[in-house]
């Protein structure tokens, strides 16, 4: 019998998160497009994220990624949350995810103040994969209660850094 691999994995892809907070002090949330879950289809809520590319300073990256994923461009990078943040994928995705080559996500925070109007958010982005199927805003606790399991500890700690900036 082959034994599975995924867990000698140890590389984790690094990412950028964004926490898009409005002149009311909520948090941009979305949920991913069609993904199946532990926990069903349609609960598999998260703020933007996104891969860095070879070279890329992350706070444009945090910028660029807002922008594909929401068609967001009236934003500004307003603080980083200190150091990386990782978490793990499910055991059932490590080895699926990203072809393959990572275990879970080293992210870099950056909080971004939105600075247009809803009506700018798009999320079929021209020319972009879309991401996520339904959004809002929302207070910091209630982005803990809806975020996918996995990712639950390092929002935690992204929140306890940025909270001071929202509401």
């Amino acid at each position: 019998m082959a034994k599975n691999k995924a867990p000698e994995i140890t590389a984790y892809r690094p990412c950028v998160g964004v926490m898009l907070i409005n002149k009311d002090g909520l948090v941009w949330i979305g949920r991913r497009f069609e993904k199946q879950n532990d926990d069903g289809v349609g609960k598999w809520w998260q703020m933007p994220q996104g891969g860095i590319d070879d070279g890329e300073d992350p706070a444009a990256t945090a910028l660029r990624e807002l922008a594909e994923e929401t068609s967001v461009t009236s934003a500004e990078v307003i603080a980083e949350a200190p150091g990386w943040f990782t978490y793990d994928l499910p055991e059932n995705l490590i080895g699926k995810s990203w072809n393959g080559k990572y275990r879970g996500q080293k992210q870099k925070w950056f909080a971004c103040r939105f600075l247009g109007e809803d009506s700018e958010i798009n999320l079929k982005p021209p020319g972009h994969k879309q991401e996520f199927d339904l959004w809002k805003w929302a207070t910091m606790d209630e982005v803990l209660e809806l975020v996918v399991p996995f990712k639950r500890e390092v929002y935690v700690e992204v929140i306890k850094a940025l909270r001071h900036l929202g509401r």
